[in-house]
């Protein structure tokens, strides 16, 4: 049987390779080898229509919604905080839609960082637009320690605390609908967020793609790997 096939989305920007410097589909490499490692096969998901989302969410086993930018806060009515990054409205509307289609069709889904925040936004919720102690330096991957939430799917997947690669200024203020927390970094930071139930739906705020552990992946892959759309 083939290995199941785990949709990344990916993000627009200016690159430099070769002789070239021009725009690009964007995905650092860390995410195809954790996805390889975990038993999954990866293809990525650049910024399209969003109406296209749904037809292409139909032929991937599992989804993930990789980190970036920080979301648009007008996509849950907030002011802008002086802090806050450059909009991406593209990706925004895209990833926005691919969670969607997700949601509706029963694909299992993984959120990364700004993934794990737009499917909160997606869900209704909103955003902490900045908080110190969870950025190390600009460029550079820190750690700290999350604590899991027993009896969720998180905590079933690790369940002693454990530290954890860390690159965010941003983090889930009031939940989306249905969610909920399911670890929590020291200062009370939700540091992941799931939906119960039969699908897989799990949002984790850290970067699992820095680090060697493949728990959560392997358990992305696991779900998509059982509900497999094709020989």
């Amino acid at each position: 049987m083939s290995k199941p096939l785990i949709g990344i989305s990916t993000y627009l920007d200016t690159a430099s390779w070769g002789v070239w410097n021009m725009p690009a589909a964007l995905l650092p490499a860390a995410y195809l080898r954790l996805v390889a490692a975990a038993g999954g096969r990866a293809v990525l998901l650049p910024p399209d229509a969003p109406e296209e989302a749904a037809a292409l969410v139909a032929v991937v086993d599992g989804l993930v919604i990789a980190g970036g930018a920080d979301v648009d806060p007008s996509r849950y009515g907030a002011p802008r905080d002086p802090r806050t990054g450059p909009a991406a409205p593209e990706r925004d509307a895209w990833e926005a839609a691919l969670i969607e289609a997700a949601l509706v069709g029963g694909t299992p889904l993984l959120g990364i960082c700004r993934g794990m925040q737009m499917l909160n936004v997606v869900l209704g919720g909103d955003l902490v637009q900045h908080l110190d102690g969870h950025v190390q330096g600009p460029g550079v991957v820190g750690t700290h320690p999350v604590k899991p939430v027993p009896g969720t799917r998180y905590g079933r997947i690790a369940p002693e605390s454990e530290d954890v690669p860390t690159y965010h200024h941003q983090a889930v203020d009031r939940l989306g609908r249905g969610l909920l927390v399911s670890a929590l970094a020291e200062d009370g930071t939700a540091e992941a967020v799931e939906l119960p139930g039969e699908h897989f739906v799990l949002g984790v705020q850290w970067h699992p793609e820095q680090d060697d552990d493949t728990r959560v992946m392997a358990a992305l892959v696991a779900a998509a790997a059982a509900g497999k759309k094709r020989p």
